[in-house]
């Protein structure tokens, strides 16, 4: 009976999730969990998606934690190649997670919810004064435009780098052209989107002075009054896995599998603002209206980013002249 048990017993019926900062559900949904399953889900925050990818891929076979949830597609191969993951393919990924699955991966990592990076702009603060907001991100390198804007540093945030992404994307190699431009405009750097949205973005809850931000698609949906540039999309995804040398590995799967379940598939939305992978799943009113998916992305084989990505953040530190 006790190896029957096996390792849930051994973690006193509790599983432990390692996260980012800004992962968010209701208590509803943990309740959930543990009536399915019996275990309770405990849950560590660790920075952003990078901090994260960082700490999982530092500590391959000791992790922190059973599973991590929040690695995204820019930082994925990361944790991979550093064998930090152990391989689990959920009977439930058929129904819309395998479809996000990375390149060349034995599910190491499973597919949650995907968020497109953005900019968004506070059409009520332009309205107000009788001004018009720009169309497309293009329009930033006009000063006026440019001024009025607050980007991420790629080097410390996850959404960060998934817009430095979108602009190489768009304009190929004249993306360094394209930062030079903006900053020289008056474009300001931060270093996370906490602070970003939250502090210098006007329409936030901060209500700070700059009516252009980095934010998601999805973004307008919980704020208001805004609206995303839909031409300056990179899709992020992020990812559920089970770390490597877990002492629960069992209930480590169980909160994969429960991941891709109606009750957090069904959270996100309202919760953290992102759209479910799975299916079929319902979104909230007005959802299709506020938060439309954008008709084209800009997405690159998370193994190209890992060759690509220290190269372009030291090319991005050049074009800022840091």
């Amino acid at each position: 009976m006790l190896a029957a048990c096996g390792d849930d017993a051994e973690q006193g019926a509790e599983v432990t999730l390692l996260t980012h900062d800004s992962f968010a559900l209701p208590d509803s949904v943990f309740d959930a969990f543990r009536r399915e399953t019996g275990l309770t889900l405990k849950v560590v925050k660790s920075g952003d998606a990078g901090q994260l990818a960082s700490t999982v891929s530092l500590t391959p076979g000791s992790p922190k934690a059973d599973a991590v949830f929040g690695i995204d597609n820019t930082f994925a191969s990361r944790p991979i190649q550093a064998g930090a993951l152990e391989p689990y393919a959920s009977p439930l990924a058929a129904n819309g997670a395998a479809d996000f699955a990375i390149p060349d991966s034995n599910n190491e990592l499973t597919a949650v919810d995907r968020g497109d990076v953005c900019l968004n702009v506070d059409e009520s603060w332009y309205s107000s004064r009788g001004e018009e907001p720009p169309k497309s991100l293009r329009d930033l390198r006009d000063p006026k435009y440019a001024s009025e804007s607050v980007l991420l540093d790629p080097g410390t945030s996850s959404p960060g780098m998934s817009f430095l992404l979108s602009t190489v994307g768009a304009f190929g190699n004249g993306w360094q052209d394209y930062w030079k431009t903006v900053t020289a405009g008056g474009a300001s750097i931060v270093s996370g989107w906490e602070i970003a949205y939250n502090q210098k973005f006007s329409a936030g809850e901060g209500k700070g002075d700059k009516p252009i931000v980095v934010s998601y698609a999805s973004s307008p949906a919980a704020t208001p009054g805004t609206s995303a540039l839909l031409d300056s999309c990179f899709r992020q995804v992020e990812y559920v896995g089970v770390l490597k040398g877990t002492k629960n590995p069992s209930g480590a799967r169980k909160l994969v599998d429960f991941m891709l379940g109606p009750d957090v598939q069904a959270a996100l939305p309202s919760a953290m603002y992102v759209y479910p992978v799975q299916k079929g799943t319902p979104l909230p009113d007005g959802w299709q209206q506020r938060a439309p998916v954008p008709p084209w992305t800009v997405s690159l084989p998370p193994a190209y980013i890992a060759q690509n990505r220290e190269k372009w953040l030291e090319q991005w530190r050049e074009a800022l002249g840091r």
